[in-house]
């Protein structure tokens, strides 16, 4: 065991944006935003460690959620070229929330997934990037 990187104040800022990742399904995302916004004030501050690769899986973590959460919400568009027929519009809505659904589910299980990988190698003192 390594125990200068097990002391280090950058291995509990690293496990506590992990769990603000976690949770940030629950937030709408908020806690996610503040994460990043953390990731990217203390990014300097771990340079050349094992906790750099942890900051960078964070942040695309990050991005590649917002974009997924962003594409969820995209057949929503669809409904203002319904018209006044209103079996269309149910039918697109129906179909538009049940897609919606569906990617929001696989975006909180792989943010959760993401951020439980890190945690377990970074519990192995290992960087995220070999």
């Amino acid at each position: 065991m390594n125990y200068s990187i097990d002391q280090d104040p950058h291995r509990s800022l690293t496990l506590i944006l992990y769990i603000l990742y976690m949770i940030a399904i629950f937030t709408g995302g908020l806690l996610a935003v503040v994460a990043l916004i953390i990731n990217y004030i203390k990014r300097n501050d771990v340079r050349g460690s094992i906790f750099e690769s942890h900051f960078t899986w964070q942040i695309r973590t990050f991005w590649w959620y917002l974009f997924w959460n962003l594409i969820a919400f995209i057949p929503f568009i669809f409904l203002f070229f319904t018209g006044e027929n209103m079996d269309v519009f149910t039918g697109v809505a129906l179909g538009a929330s049940a897609f919606c659904l569906v990617v929001i589910g696989v975006s909180w299980i792989w943010i959760v997934y993401r951020a439980i990988r890190g945690m377990m190698r970074l519990n192995d003192n290992q960087p995220m990037y070999q």
